[in-house]
């Protein structure tokens, strides 16, 4: 299995859903970094369960603790390992599964793969492993606020059929997008959104949707061509979150109904320097970021788990009807998500940007 990710700041996460604990290792991370549990607690604040209606009632606190390479609230240089315990696992709650491989989850393929299943809910394909990945990403994002003031934001930009207005990215900041519990900064939308996820937890049923981020102060040059373009190692870095089936940079698929001269950022002085008129290339042109903001969205399916009835085969192919009236989980996985989407670019643009210092 791959559960390592980056090459100069690379990171290892481990843990399953109901096992001991969670964590993250962070082999790579520069010395002298003034770093402590209060630098990655607010991440794992937001991401953790049981925070309102809209999430799971798993009641996990997830407090972290640094195991290795911080003394004194420096960092050594040596790898930093992170843990949090779980505390309120259940794995009972999973036990009639084991013969019955649940829709659209990961227990047909990875029983097929390993030929063995974790007893404890998704194990390793848990969107609890995602914690790991929100630990390291506070390391990874405070290095790059020191060096060079980057800023990444997050917020859920749709719910189902609900979209957000057109929002000025530039005005969105994490404490506006905490204002929800759905996680949208449009108070409106917001609302709508918050109706319709706990209409479908009524119902038994789930919803997806979409998220927009936006990286500012992003310096021009980060992005190693052809195959470690920053374009290309987000998309992969977001593709590897649970439940994500899409991703789009700049003008995305909308860019596809537009003609070259409609598209095209033009070249201007902006404060001194050279930057673009418009921003349909989302910060990245040629694999490489050109100074401005980088701006994707990332698509999550609805969540797998749902307790509808549900036609299916068990594991001899014998048709079962599968009733899910035991487990915790989320009707919609956007609220949670928003960090692990921080998360990951922050690892992103720091790898990159230790690799573009290697050069100089």
């Amino acid at each position: 299995m791959s559960n390592t990710f980056g090459k100069m700041l690379a990171v290892t996460t481990f843990g399953e859903s109901h096992g001991g604990g969670v964590g993250a290792i962070v082999d790579g991370c520069p010395a002298q970094l003034t770093l402590s549990e209060a630098d990655i607690q607010p991440q794992l604040d937001r991401r953790r369960p049981g925070q309102s209606e809209l999430t799971t009632a798993r009641d996990e606190a997830d407090e972290v603790r640094i195991l290795s390479g911080v003394e004194g609230g420096i960092t050594l240089g040596t790898p930093i390992a992170m843990v949090i315990d779980n505390k309120d696992a259940k794995p009972c709650d999973y036990k009639d599964l084991v013969e019955v491989p649940r829709p659209s989850h990961a227990d047909f393929t990875y029983k097929s793969k390993y030929g063995v299943l974790a007893a404890s809910g998704g194990g390793r394909a848990s969107a609890r492993e995602t914690a790991g990945r929100v630990m390291a990403g506070a390391v990874a994002e405070k290095l790059i606020a020191l060096r060079h003031g980057i800023e990444i934001v997050a917020w859920v930009s749709s719910v189902g059929e609900i979209d957000t207005a057109d929002l000025t990215e530039e005005k969105i900041s994490r404490a506006l997008v905490d204002e929800t519990a759905v996680r949208c900064p449009d108070a409106d939308t917001a609302a709508r959104m918050e109706d319709a996820i706990l209409e479908a937890k009524a119902d038994g049923d789930s919803l997806g949707g979409r998220i927009t981020c936006v990286c500012r102060n992003v310096p021009v040059g980060l992005g190693e061509p052809v195959f470690g373009k920053v374009n290309a190692l987000l998309a992969q870095a977001m593709l590897s979150i649970p439940s994500v089936k899409g991703f789009e940079i700049g003008s995305g698929f909308e860019g596809t109904r537009m003609r070259g001269s409609e598209h095209n950022d033009m070249f201007i002085m902006k404060d001194g320097r050279t930057g673009t008129a418009t921003n349909r290339s989302g910060g990245v042109q040629g694999g490489i970021s050109n100074g401005e903001q980088i701006v994707f969205k990332v698509a999550f399916k609805p969540v797998a788990t749902i307790r509808k009835s549900q036609n299916t085969v068990d594991v001899n192919g014998k048709s079962v009807v599968l009733e899910l009236d035991k487990g915790r989980h989320d009707p919609c996985v956007l609220p949670r998500a928003v960090p692990v989407v921080e998360a990951m670019t922050a690892l992103v643009l720091a790898d990159l940007d230790l690799q573009s210092s290697a050069r100089r």
